[in-house]
């Protein structure tokens, strides 16, 4: 009896929840179509536009622009737009001064954080911790939404594998298993599972689609690739955003298949409506469809209806939907139907966030004053920049540093605040962050002499190109030959040297490309110095992409990785120099020995003639006269304070047929002295193809924690659904045939065996 009647409440449940979806969403429908049929032409345009914020400022909303465009039902919503003071003021104004009363939508780039900053997205990705990933990005959404804020233009998950393209710091790297994984984790942490609450804000995908495979890794550029290669490797990020529910997608500036993805409707109907069923809004990039007249695809009239066709339904900032689609409608290029589409979409996310019926509910002062920038949420922001450090050399065991004696602290980042947040932190108060020095300072039992030692470059100019947005470098007017002097003296003091270089936030980042990948000459220069006075150094490598180091890296003793932290980077960098914290991270996109060997990444094809294993240089096979073919760190390298030992592979069997399913295991056991985190990953090559197949893809990945001298066996159970690809057709299956299973610490030092798997 019991068990009918919980088979019963069971059976009723799944039943009601689908119910209540249709319920709600009909409820929806029935609003939005009384509310559609009131709306003039114009002010269905209106919802279309997306301006950004302006000259609004508080106390003057009535009086902007701005202001009169949202009276007039002009306006859909506004971004980058900071202060709920304001963003009250201007909401406002839209329910209590246009004719409809429609609310706005107030969107931001919280990128990684909002106050409370988190370490930038490709540091987050070394962390391999999907949990924290999507705390980090419930804590964003939980501040931004508590200032106003409920839309964000967040996750970027651009595949990129080229590390002269400075948004490589926004992104998870190279790999699509790992970006699609942390894909899923930002949306279902910005989004939660109901957006009607008040600490849930829209997420938008971006930028859609293959931006990170820029030409000549130059911001804005041309991208030109196979499908094969964009449903396999550059795709599937995108797609388990959708799949996880993201609301919105951005359209991305490159052009695909030799169209601008704006206005490219396989692209944004075929695929993302069609192929993939999204239901959300899709809106431009900052002048987007203005853009495309550069490319050369048409004048402003011609590209605005181009890009409403194509499945453009929110213009960000050109407003050429705004004023040009009236007349397109008249002379038939566009359809009264797919108007309406587009403003239908925008009302629908609206109604789901719960605007109309509260349009004030992210305008709680009580909530901004207790949760932004609260002593929470900066323990998560520490705790997080500590699992993105990435330990990528450590000689001698020189690491974790002694509670004791001297440190000389140098270099241009050791004592600047407003980079410690990186690139694309707009709501950070950068007076707050905590830079090297002030962290190091609270540490008792040492003594701290600090000097500069160098400018972030020589060249003034390069210097004020990489310190823009109020991320001054703090350029010293004094010589360099000053400057390294006095390091030195410091230095010669000193039991270490704790030497804090690398880029600034704005070296990486959007319009940051670079064709050079060493760490700046000034800054070289004065590790060369410090070298000579063989004191141990340690490098606390500020970056936000891959760099060149192999000075660096055959010279210094101990070299942190700490990307740009966050808010609270001094702390959490000083928790991992004295072992409060054992880095863990692993990177997720190559580091190469030279930047002539990008784009470079673990998962390539083979030639025809691939180099014998082995060997550096051999005639007529695929490689360089002057370098090797290998990385200077491999994807998925990082090492630890302790050391980690893997037992040979173990698989429960070595022939298998159609949909069984295969375990592979192994024993990892910690033969150091620390306690410490370990990042186990399984690597899958399908090792003859009816297209060509990488040498080895990611399939899976487990983080650990052991204490020193604990084992662990770990065991990951394939499928043939992690077989899967898309073939020369297209078409999303496996093959039968031998596959190579490989587990490992990284990408290239792996445990393998092979099995046979017939359909």
């Amino acid at each position: 009896m019991r068990h009918w009647f919980f088979c019963f409440f069971l059976a009723s449940l799944y039943t009601f929840v689908p119910l209540q979806a249709q319920q709600k969403k009909s409820s929806m429908n029935t609003f939005i179509d009384a509310l559609m049929k009131k709306m003039t032409l114009e002010e269905k345009l209106g919802q279309l536009n997306l301006p950004v914020s302006g000259d609004i400022t508080t106390g003057q909303a009535a009086s902007s622009d701005i202001a009169g465009k949202i009276r007039a039902g002009k306006v859909g919503g506004l971004f980058n737009i900071k202060s709920l003071s304001k963003i009250k003021e201007v909401q406002r104004i839209a329910v209590e001064e246009s004719r409809l009363k429609i609310p706005m939508l107030f969107g931001m780039d919280v990128i990684h954080g909002y106050e409370s900053v988190f370490p930038i997205p490709l540091g987050l990705s070394a962390s391999w911790d999907i949990k924290l990933i999507e705390e980090t990005a419930r804590v964003a959404a939980a501040e931004a939404s508590a200032d106003g804020i409920n839309w964000t233009f967040s996750p970027m998950v651009d595949i990129s594998r080229d590390a002269r393209w400075g948004r490589i710091s926004e992104g998870s790297g190279e790999d699509p298993y790992l970006g699609s994984r942390i894909a899923e984790a930002m949306v279902r942490g910005y989004q939660g599972d109901d957006l009607t609450r008040p600490n849930t804000i829209l997420a938008c995908v971006k930028h859609y689609a293959l931006y990170g495979a820029a030409e000549a890794g130059r911001d804005y550029n041309t991208t030109d690739m196979s499908h094969h290669r964009m449903y396999n490797d550059y795709f599937p990020p995108y797609k388990a955003a959708v799949d996880a529910g993201c609301g919105t997608v951005m359209a991305s500036f490159n052009e695909v298949d030799g169209v601008p993805a704006t206005a490219n409707k396989w692209l944004m109907t075929d695929v993302l409506r069609k192929q993939w069923g999204f239901t959300g809004f899709v809106v431009t990039d900052y002048t987007g469809i203005n853009e495309m007249v550069n490319h050369g695809i048409g004048d402003l009239k011609t590209v605005s209806a181009r890009a409403l066709n194509a499945g453009i339904d929110m213009d960000m900032v050109g407003e050429g939907l705004l004023t040009t689609l009236q007349a397109s409608l008249k002379e038939g290029v566009v359809t009264q139907k797919r108007i309406d589409e587009a403003c239908r979409k925008i009302l629908e996310a609206k109604y789901m966030l719960g605007l109309f019926d509260d349009p004030y509910k992210y305008c709680d002062e009580s909530r901004s004053k207790k949760e932004v920038f609260s002593t929470e949420n900066r323990k998560v922001a520490r705790r997080a920049a500590g699992e993105s450090f990435v330990l990528m050399k450590n000689n001698n065991a020189l690491l974790p540093l002694k509670k004791a004696g001297t440190v000389a602290l140098v270099g241009p980042l050791a004592d600047n605040r407003v980079n410690m947040p990186g690139t694309w932190s707009v709501a950070a108060n950068h007076a707050k962050s905590i830079s090297l020095l002030d962290g190091l300072k609270q540490i008792n039992g040492i003594t701290v002499l600090h000097a500069r030692g160098s400018n972030l470059d020589h060249d003034a100019a390069f210097d004020e190109r990489a310190s823009m947005f109020g991320k001054s470098s703090g350029r010293d007017k004094r010589s360099a030959a000053h400057m390294i002097e006095e390091a030195l003296d410091m230095a010669r003091q000193a039991d270490i040297i704790v030497a804090a270089v690398g880029e600034s936030a704005e070296m990486s980042g959007e319009a940051s490309s670079r064709t050079n990948l060493d760490i700046p000459a000034a800054q070289k220069e004065l590790l060369m110095a410090l070298k000579k006075t063989g004191k141990p150094i340690v490098l606390v490598l500020f970056t936000g992409r891959p760099l060149t180091i192999s000075w660096e890296n055959d010279n210094l003793d101990a070299i942190l990785n700490v990307w740009f932290p966050g808010s609270e980077a001094g702390l959490a960098i000083t928790d991992a120099l004295f072992g409060d914290v054992n880095p863990s991270g692993k990177i997720t996109a190559t580091w190469p020995q030279h930047v002539g060997q990008v784009p470079l990444y673990y998962a390539h094809k083979n030639t025809g003639r691939p180099l014998p294993e082995g060997k550096w240089f051999q005639k007529f096979v695929s490689n360089y006269l002057d370098v090797s073919n290998d990385a200077e760190f491999p994807f998925g390298y990082g090492l630890s304070y302790t050391k980690f030992e893997y037992s040979d592979l173990r698989l429960s069997a070595t022939k298998l047929k159609g949909q069984q399913k295969l375990t592979a295991s192994v024993t990892v056991k910690n033969t150091g002295k620390y306690t410490g985190k370990e990042v186990v990953q399984l690597y899958i090559r399908d090792v003859v193809g009816s297209v060509t197949r990488p040498v080895k893809e990611l399939k899976g990945f487990q983080k650990i924690e052991l204490k020193a001298g604990e084992s662990k066996e770990i065991t990951f159970t394939i499928t043939p659904e992690d077989l899967k690809f898309y073939n020369y057709d297209l078409k999303y299956d496996w093959e039968a045939g031998d596959f190579d299973i490989m587990i490992g610490t990284n990408s290239e030092e792996v445990k393998r065996a092979s099995v046979s798997w017939e359909k």
